[in-house]
């Protein structure tokens, strides 16, 4: 009978680790097109974050599987299954609570786009009232804009896709474009256009800029899990891995 305790405590042990185990095996990854972020190239997942999620994946001995999709149904996915990694994601206060954050991966600079043949003068956030301003479906900057009072249909021109967004500034369907900087001068590249003289950074947002992008687990994902992606990410912070693939992504988009 003494024995007893201890066999209970070894079998609850046991199926709590099978349960972590298998719930490390079930991970599902999911997210959207934004180069150079993410994104499909001769059917590969590829970009700058996915590296980066593929190197800690490969920290802590799992493979990752990744699914691309519209951001908004991504999104969905993470807000409401359990054991979902969702990346490239802003954490904002209102989202802090909705996951489980594993780390910043990227630390873009975001700003309201204008076309330089059709400027807009921007002081603050303010003076876009009234302007018309191509977003993409339940990302952060569209919510960052609803949150500033503005209003889908009206100012906000919502799309799925960011290529989408900057096809709106150039055909004038939208004066305003709220993207990051290496999204929209990929997007400016892609295009056969130069950076440097098509956009104009009209007003930078700084409140999305210091979020960063990070990697999130869904709410019901074990915390033991969590922890490991921690400790993965900030090895390869460590061991020179996060540095290389930065450089060479940065490197390529400067040219």
């Amino acid at each position: 009978m003494p024995r007893l305790p201890s066999l209970f405590l070894a079998l609850t042990l046991l199926a709590t680790a099978s349960a972590h185990s298998a719930a490390a095996d079930n991970i599902r990854v999911v997210t959207e097109d934004i180069a150079p972020y993410s994104m499909m190239v001769n059917g590969q997942v590829t970009g700058m974050s996915t590296e980066i999620v593929q190197a800690v994946f490969k920290e802590v001995g799992l493979q990752a599987n990744i699914e691309v999709m519209p951001w908004a149904r991504a999104y969905d996915l993470a807000l409401n299954l359990d054991n979902v990694l969702i990346y490239s994601i802003s954490r904002t206060p209102a989202r802090e609570a909705l996951f489980k954050w594993v780390g910043v991966i990227v630390q873009p600079d975001w700003y309201l786009y204008c076309l330089a043949e059709r400027p807009v003068k921007l002081t603050t956030l303010d003076d876009a009232r009234g302007h018309s301003i191509a977003t993409v479906q339940d990302d952060v900057g569209e919510q960052y804009l609803l949150a500033h009072g503005f209003t889908l249909g009206r100012e906000l021109q919502s799309s799925n896709k960011y290529e989408q967004n900057y096809r709106k500034l150039k055909v004038d369907h939208a004066e305003l474009w709220i993207s990051d900087q290496l999204n929209a001068v990929y997007l400016m590249r892609l295009n056969g256009d130069d950076p440097a003289t098509t956009l104009i950074p009209a007003l930078p947002i700084a409140e999305l800029s210091k979020e960063g992008l990070s990697m999130a687990f869904s709410r019901n994902t074990p915390d033991e899990l969590v922890k490991r992606f921690r400790a993965g990410l900030e090895a390869i912070h460590q061991n020179g891995t996060y540095h290389a693939i930065m450089q060479k992504w940065v490197t390529g988009a400067a040219r």
